[in-house]
């Protein structure tokens, strides 16, 4: 799994955050999506790498402008119900 975050200007209210979780929805295999226009950002979790020239492209088109983006490879966390789990 790889986290990625996306350092977005122009998102300014909860209709940004939703067109461009849909946006990302729409275009990648992502297991989640989270758009914050308070904190300029968009985290995805997802199985493969982001396109970012071609993301950086859409999200233009939509009105917004990708800065800046980071990847790491994410684990995710277990839940209080994952004892005798494998």
């Amino acid at each position: 799994m790889i986290k990625t975050v996306l350092k977005i200007n122009g998102m300014m209210c909860g209709m940004c955050e939703s067109h461009m979780n849909d946006l990302i929805r729409k275009n990648f295999k992502v297991d989640k999506v989270n758009s914050s226009a308070s904190d300029g950002e968009t985290v995805i979790i997802s199985e493969e790498p982001i396109d970012i020239p071609w993301a950086k492209k859409q999200i233009k088109e939509i009105g917004y402008e990708l800065v800046s983006y980071e990847s790491e490879p994410y684990e995710k966390k277990k839940g209080f119900f994952h004892f005798g789990k494998k």
